[in-house]
């Protein structure tokens, strides 16, 4: 699987944190390769009542390509499509329920994936392609809360 990460050079996670320097702190609480199956369960020790409510701004779920990933090629990460949704209902649960309110969670869905450039990108990295951009789609569409 070939991953792009957050805090890298010109990730969203290092534009973020630079934009937002002395207003607040941006903490990464990802774990790369984990789809939500697996962040549903770290997500209790992750964030607490006692550490979140007074001083989180926001939280991000950003899960989809990794559970969308074909069964066939890579049945350890994927995902079913219901369990997907239900995963992400139940994590937004568990931050509403450390008092984190619904207008503080930010879902960010599986990105769109052009075929063709995240293949070269794949094969460059010795890597071979385990998403496809339609089934990615599903993923992305059956968000919501």
């Amino acid at each position: 699987k070939c991953d792009l990460f957050s805090f890298q050079e010109n990730g969203w996670g290092s534009a973020l944190a630079e934009r937002l320097v002395r207003k607040c702190d941006v903490v990464n609480r990802g774990v790369s390769g984990y789809n939500t199956r697996w962040a549903k369960l770290i997500l209790p020790r992750l964030i607490t009542r006692s550490t979140s409510a007074e001083s989180t701004v926001a939280v991000t779920i950003f899960f989809g390509a990794n559970d969308s990933a074909l069964k066939d090629l890579n049945p350890k990460q994927h995902v079913p499509l219901e369990e997907y949704s239900a995963n992400l209902k139940s994590m937004i649960q568990y931050l509403k329920s450390v008092d984190i309110t619904e207008d503080r969670i930010i879902l960010i869905t599986p990105p769109p994936l052009q075929e063709s450039a995240w293949e070269k990108e794949c094969l460059a990295k010795g890597k071979r392609m385990i998403q496809r951009g339609r089934i990615s789609a599903f993923y992305r569409q059956s968000v919501s809360y």
